[in-house]
């Protein structure tokens, strides 16, 4: 299973759940996409794009729910991110975190478990942001 994160303002999500859909952020619909990550790539994201902003949700989803409406293409330093041509159907959403921040404005990140394999191992951690395994 692919899965791929949304980092989400918790307003804006909790209208999302109440409408049944989420049709994406202001950048997003600026975009005409809506933005995601991989685990690999969510890190870097919060700290590019949500940099000290609290009150954040970070939504894991089931990218295989998107069929070919999810489009991988090729944003910071070339890396490919996924990209979903559409709304986001709550069915394909698996689970809603906090992303809280630390005490040094950076956020604190559940473990995600769908890391490559070998992360750990190359980093010494489960992720960035998290104490050493």
């Amino acid at each position: 299973m692919t899965v791929v994160y949304k980092i989400c303002p918790a307003s804006l999500w909790r209208a999302a759940e109440c409408a049944g859909v989420f049709r994406g952020s202001k950048a997003d619909r600026r975009d005409g996409f809506i933005h995601f990550s991989t685990a690999a790539q969510v890190v870097e994201t919060a700290a590019k794009h949500f940099a000290g902003q609290s009150d954040l949700l970070l939504v894991r989803i089931d990218a295989a729910k998107f069929g070919d409406r999810l489009k991988w293409e090729p944003s910071r330093a070339g890396a490919l991110f996924p990209h979903l041509y559409g709304d986001l159907d709550l069915a394909a959403v698996m689970r809603v975190e906090p992303l809280p921040l630390g005490a040094d404005q950076r956020h604190i990140f559940p473990l995600l478990n769908d890391y490559p394999p070998g992360f750990a191992e190359r980093h010494g951690r489960a992720c960035p942001g998290h104490p050493r395994l």
